[in-house]
């Protein structure tokens, strides 16, 4: 098989080495998670759900730098939408404001909402029925089930 530059940085190995990184440098974050004493020897810790997305996370990323194809082949849009892009960044930093400020259910909700309607989705049965009903079930399950505190926000807590 021959290489040329077309072949071997393509977008999907480029991606999946971006995304490796990530994944090596969010797996030496789990190395300083601390730890409550005697938990060494539990089977499940707060380092072991991180640890477990690295190692799939690293698996994943090699996947896709070894199986890569190159953008002819692959059918990747040459065309990329960096409005798009900017706008979803710019959301998920609005999305970590609005966490401390507004709380999970809120925040959340309306981070759905406004990603659906960057995405194009305009019917409000969709845009409301797909974020506020999951988001207070998945509120529901971390708080009620697992007993997972989640902070109100401060709107909530100054009512």
């Amino acid at each position: 098989m021959k290489f040329n530059s077309d072949s071997l940085l393509s977008r999907d190995r480029v991606g999946g080495l971006i995304f490796l990184i990530f994944c090596l440098v969010y797996g030496y974050q789990t190395t300083i998670i601390p730890l409550f004493p005697g938990d060494e020897y539990e089977a499940f810790t707060a380092r072991t759900l991180p640890w477990m997305l690295t190692i799939v996370g690293i698996f994943f990323s090699l996947l896709l730098i070894a199986t890569a194809q190159p953008n002819v082949k692959s059918g990747a849009v040459l065309g990329f939408d960096w409005r798009l892009l900017i706008a979803f960044i710019v959301l998920m930093i609005a999305y970590g404001f609005g966490l401390t400020w507004l709380g999970f259910v809120l925040a959340t909700s309306l981070f759905l909402i406004a990603g659906f309607w960057a995405l194009g989705e305009r019917r409000k049965s969709v845009l409301f029925g797909a974020s506020f009903p999951f988001v207070t079930a998945f509120w529901l399950l971390l708080t009620k089930v697992l007993d997972i505190y989640l902070e109100p926000g401060y709107l909530f807590l100054s009512l």
